[in-house]
């Protein structure tokens, strides 16, 4: 297990400013309805971005749960990680899995169902026009 400190730009949600990315990416994860989740790369590809930069953007975001990040997990639909931490056994990875389940997302094993994750094609329809990088 890798134990990072979680920074979300270590300011509060009152201070934080965040980039135009950061907007874009909190809009779109605010879309992402209980009882479902999306991948990084998927809420990339509705953003026209890289999936390394929202797991960056989620892992600094300072309005949980209102911008439910816990609902962003890796391609492999392994839970990724949360709060700065990594691997199933850590707690907000834990954490992570239990606010999930109750949100009635289900799993098979330490994956989540397929049939909770919403894919590209469904991300950037729920996304919506705005969330694309500006050309």
């Amino acid at each position: 297990m890798v134990s990072r400190s979680h920074s979300a730009s270590d300011k509060p949600a009152s201070t934080f400013r965040p980039t135009e990315f950061q907007q874009r990416l909190y809009a779109a994860c605010k879309r992402i309805p209980k009882g479902k989740v999306t991948t990084y790369g998927a809420l990339a590809k509705a953003l026209g971005s890289s999936a390394r930069a929202v797991g960056q953007g989620m892992r600094r975001n300072p309005f949980a749960p209102v911008v439910p990040c816990h609902r962003v997990i890796a391609s492999d639909l392994e839970l990724g990680g949360f709060s700065g931490q990594w691997g199933n056994e850590s707690a907000e990875v834990c954490r992570k899995r239990s606010m999930l389940a109750d949100e009635g997302v289900a799993f098979n094993g330490t994956k989540v169902a397929t049939k909770a994750v919403l894919g590209p094609e469904e991300m950037a329809s729920l996304a919506g026009p705005a969330a694309r990088k500006p050309q």
